[in-house]
């Protein structure tokens, strides 16, 4: 089968997989994981072969990218100690674990490339993170603690494998060229990351053409991530760090419309990039099973669920006591971060899902590497284990520990105070702009400082029950809803009647008021 034809398969594919995994509320990844393994047997379909360097430069820097612009900054900064607890110690944490059980399982195999092993299946993937995480309402804390690790991990993994790697072909290493390899590659990335997102920010402005901002936004991902390539750096938090600029200045520099384009946008190339990566991982079984020849099954699956076992058990192993120690060795931390529930710890340790970087490093070691085909099965079942196994069972997890978030309608303090101070500020704008133009818009401005006088009364809580308000709120929404399908069935009856440019004008206004019903109602 030709390349288009493939391609033109897994996005028809991805859309049925999609819509099964939804109906059976499972994690869409694990969906579609399973059916390109199905696809791989499938006769006619061929061997595919992903090109490891052209699936991390094609598919990480969006998707990262895309993560990081929703990243919430300040939450973010304040869980700097727990994401670097994960996305640094566990990932050498797990990787030394690997190390010790693959070689005492395959003990042919050098130290180094054990090590490797490890490297290669120890950090958690922020495209599989992604798509699991969506499926379960998780407190905010947890997601980003997840998401923030995520994010940064493959940083630390990745300099270790490239470490391991030269010292296997080299047959020698150095672990202090090794320390400040590490620094120098996540300093590096993330200065080149920084240096493009704030140049995007600047053509933002330049252009303000909706469009070419969108074009401008996907390109700025892929920039900061082979810039960072090509002076040797971390090419994944280059892609962060470009994808944090551009969501903490998304509201000083784009246009409303180039936001609500690049929701649009963005959101499709996310699921299309997502899907054909997770059916990509589940194509490659045959072509690796192929190449075990002098493996029999049941070594094959003793290995690989030995391997994947670990990876489970060593998490747990380091994040209860992660969670643990700083508050006991340290006041300051105790008191600005009192301990969490247990439930959280278990979460996090049972969320640990591999995907996409892990393939692609196993794929990416040299065909002369020793071992080279065990370790890129052995990838694969870390992989393929996490996903089914913690994917699939995550949301159980969550909803026996308790942690399950309340889907009814009840805004967050917060959000409620800030609705009513935007609402206030509006007001005293019209207000003040009022008493600039005089007498000569008196009409207009009464009839617009009524109106914001009734949204500013609407948005305030003082000595309002937030639960009654939250009711009445959403009351208010669906009958706005229905109100909204009125005028769309009216519209629609007017079809050969109005101006087409009037007409579809009419209806971008009832599909934005809708959106913005819908995003307050929390519809997805």
């Amino acid at each position: 089968m030709h390349t288009f034809e493939l391609l033109l398969v897994l996005v028809a594919a991805s859309v049925a997989l999609a819509f099964v995994a939804q109906r059976l509320r499972l994690p869409t990844a694990v969906m579609l994981v399973l059916g390109g393994i199905g696809l791989a047997f499938v006769p006619g379909i061929g061997t595919v072969e992903m090109d490891p360097e052209l699936a991390l430069a094609l598919f990480l820097p969006p998707l990262l990218q895309a993560s990081a612009y929703r990243t919430d900054w300040a939450a973010f900064r304040f869980n700097l100690r727990p994401i670097f607890l994960l996305a640094v110690g566990a990932v050498f944490f797990t990787a030394a674990a690997v190390t010790i059980v693959a070689k005492m399982l395959v003990p042919e195999l050098p130290w180094w490339a054990v090590i490797t092993l490890g490297a290669i299946v120890a950090p958690p993937d922020a495209v599989a993170a992604a798509a699991v995480l969506e499926q379960v309402r998780l407190p905010k804390r947890i997601v980003t603690v997840l998401e923030g690790e995520s994010l940064i991990n493959d940083a630390s993994a990745l300099v270790l494998y490239r470490f391991a790697v030269a010292a296997v072909l080299a047959g020698t290493s150095n672990f202090g060229d090794g320390v400040l390899q590490f620094f120098g590659v996540a300093i590096g990335g993330a200065l080149a990351g920084w240096l493009v997102g704030r140049a995007a920010m600047w053509v933002f402005v330049l252009l303000q053409d909706t469009m070419l901002d969108i074009t401008v936004s996907l390109l700025a991902g892929f920039v900061a991530y082979l810039l960072a390539e090509q002076f040797h750096a971390s090419g994944v938090l280059a892609a962060v760090a470009c994808g944090l600029v551009l969501g903490r200045r998304q509201h000083a520099e784009f246009t409303g419309e180039s936001r609500l384009g690049l929701a649009a946008v963005w959101g499709f190339v996310e699921f299309l990039l997502t899907a054909i990566i997770f059916m990509l991982i589940g194509l490659q079984l045959r072509g690796i099973i192929g190449r075990l020849d002098n493996y029999d099954l049941l070594t094959l699956l003793w290995l690989g669920g030995a391997v994947s076992a670990t990876l489970i058990i060593a998490r747990f192993i380091w994040v209860f006591p992660a969670v643990w120690l700083p508050r006991v060795l340290s006041r300051r931390v105790r008191e600005q971060d009192p301990l969490p529930p247990w439930s959280h710890a278990v979460v996090l340790s049972w969320a640990g899902m591999r995907g996409v970087v892990s393939l692609a490093a196993a794929l990416a070691l040299p065909l002369r590497f020793p071992g080279r085909d065990i370790i890129v099965f052995l990838a694969f079942c870390a992989i393929l284990a996490t996903l089914i196994v913690q994917g699939t069972t995550l949301g159980v997890v969550v909803r026996r520990l308790g942690l399950q978030e309340d889907d009814t309608l009840l805004p967050e303090p917060e959000m409620t105070q800030a609705r009513a101070e935007l609402a206030t500020a509006a007001l005293g704008a019209v207000q003040r702009q009022s008493d600039k133009d005089g007498p000569s818009n008196t009409g207009a401005a009464a009839e617009l400082l009524d109106e914001y006088k009734v949204r500013a009364e609407r948005a305030s809580v003082a000595g309002q029950d937030l639960e009654t308000k939250s009711g009445q709120l959403g009351a208010q929404q669906r009958m706005r809803l229905v109100a909204i399908e009125a005028a769309r069935r009216e519209l629609k009856e007017k079809t050969d009647q109005i101006d087409h440019d009037a007409h579809r004008e009419l209806g971008e206004e009832l599909d934005l008021e809708e959106q913005q019903v819908r995003r307050t109602l929390g519809d997805d």
